[in-house]
Formats: C-alpha cells, sequence, structure tokens
C-alpha cells in the first residue's frame, strides 16, 4: 500500500484533459491508495463554494466517490484555490488541513504544505499573500455577488501573470534557508510540496542529518505524484 500527494492541476474549464486524467486517477490507481493528499492549486481559481460551475461539482462527486470507497482524502489550499470552503470540502468529502502538516507515514515523520510560504524572496507576493488570507476581506469578498467575484478574480489572475513575467526564476524559486528553518522547527527530514512547478528531490542537511525535499510538478503537460510507500518515497510522471 502507499499513500498518494499531488498539487497544481489547476481545473478549469479550458483544459479539459487535465480534468480528464485526475477523474481517471481517481477512479483508478487512488483506489488502491492508503490515502490522497491534495497540496493546493486543484483548481485554477476559486471564488466561493457557491460558484455554480459544472465543473466543481463534478470534482466533488469523484473525490467523493473515492472517499466513499475507503480512501480518505486530504486538502492543504493553495494560493489560486484558498477559498474553499467547509461546504465543498463536505460535498466532497475532503478533509481540511492547515498549511503545514505534519504526518506520520510508515515510519516517516512527513511535512507537507503547498509551498508558497517558503518564497520568501518574493516580497511583494508574500504581502499580497497577507492581505488576501485577512478574515474580514474574505468575508467581505464572499458576500459580493458572484459576478463582481468574478470580474475581480479575472484582473487579479491577469495581474499576476503580468507580474510573474518580470521577475527572476530564482524569485519565484523556495528560499534554502527557509525550508531548513521549516523542517527544523517541525523536527522532520522530508518536506513534500508543490507551488513552484519544479518537480525534483533535493537533498538536504537538517541539524547534521541528511534530509530531503520534495516537490510535485503540475499538471500542465503530464501527471506528476508522489508515491510514499514502506520502502520510498518516489515522484512519479505518468499522461494524462
Amino acid at each position: 500500500m502507499a499513500t498518494l500527494f499531488i498539487a497544481d492541476l489547476h481545473l478549469s474549464t479550458e483544459e479539459p484533459a487535465i480534468t480528464a486524467g485526475f477523474l481517471r486517477l481517481l477512479a483508478g490507481e487512488a483506489r488502491a491508495a492508503d490515502a490522497l493528499y491534495i497540496l493546493g492549486d486543484l483548481f485554477e481559481a476559486w471564488i466561493g463554494d457557491d460558484d455554480p460551475n459544472p465543473l466543481h461539482a463534478n470534482i466533488a462527486s469523484a473525490i467523493k466517490a473515492l472517499v466513499d470507497s475507503g480512501v480518505p482524502c486530504y486538502f492543504i489550499h493553495g494560493n489560486r484555490d484558498f477559498l474553499v470552503g467547509k461546504r465543498f470540502a463536505h460535498q466532497s468529502g475532503m478533509i481540511l488541513l492547515p498549511e503545514e502538516q505534519v504526518l506520520t507515514l510508515y515510519g516517516k515523520r512527513i511535512l507537507i504544505m503547498h509551498g508558497d510560504t517558503l518564497c520568501t524572496d518574493d516580497i511583494g507576493y508574500l504581502r499580497f499573500r497577507a492581505k488576501v488570507h485577512q478574515p474580514w476581506l474574505q468575508t467581505l469578498f464572499l458576500a459580493l455577488p458572484l459576478f463582481i467575484r468574478q470580474r475581480i478574480a479575472a484582473k487579479m489572475r491577469a495581474g499576476s501573470k503580468a507580474s510573474n513575467q518580470t521577475k527572476s526564476e530564482a524569485i519565484m524559486d523556495v528560499n534554502p534557508q527557509a525550508v531548513i528553518d521549516v523542517m527544523t522547527r517541525h523536527h522532520v527530514h522530508h518536506l513534500i510540496h508543490g507551488h513552484t512547478h519544479r518537480p525534483a528531490i533535493h537533498e538536504l542537511d537538517i541539524e547534521h542529518h541528511p534530509a530531503r525535499r520534495y516537490v510535485l510538478g503540475a499538471w500542465h503537460h503530464e501527471g506528476s505524484m508522489i508515491k510514499v510507500s514502506h520502502t520510498d518515497i518516489e515522484l512519479l510522471f505518468f499522461p494524462y
């Protein structure tokens, strides 16, 4: 048996192939897993659990079918879908987790997170993140009519895309010291995250002990997952 981790699918109606690949995973390999963890940015955008987009209902139904089959599904918010709330979690059967969660799997202590908070060199993004994560602002946004939220979200996505085009690759990657700090604070030697879209396994030294950072890939051209088992932690790719 194994536990599966995915992130950064960025599901949207404009990318039906990615949606089909995710649905195949839920109906296939995930059914044999001990659990499925989604580490953020499952959706390209999320403007509220009341959004009537049929894609959201289809995904909720498919995840619920996995959960009903006996495989629990856990979710950590990403920077694109940080407004996923209790209503969608109930519909899908997912269990919402905090930004940082330590798991004990097959004798290994593993820290999981989306990964955006590790990009501490991107000061502009962290300032924006701090603003939109204020509860009062989220409550105000979710109270707006749906069509206004859609316009705001579209404008924010366009602004984010334009801003990222002017940033260096280094700024948008994790800060090495931030990685060491968070792993040291949680007393772990394994970290799994997404967000950067740079799939890899990095060898580290944490308090004079060997450690590893596992980075999930985005589902732009192929699927990506990390499989944790009794014997190994693997970064895998597959066509969707």
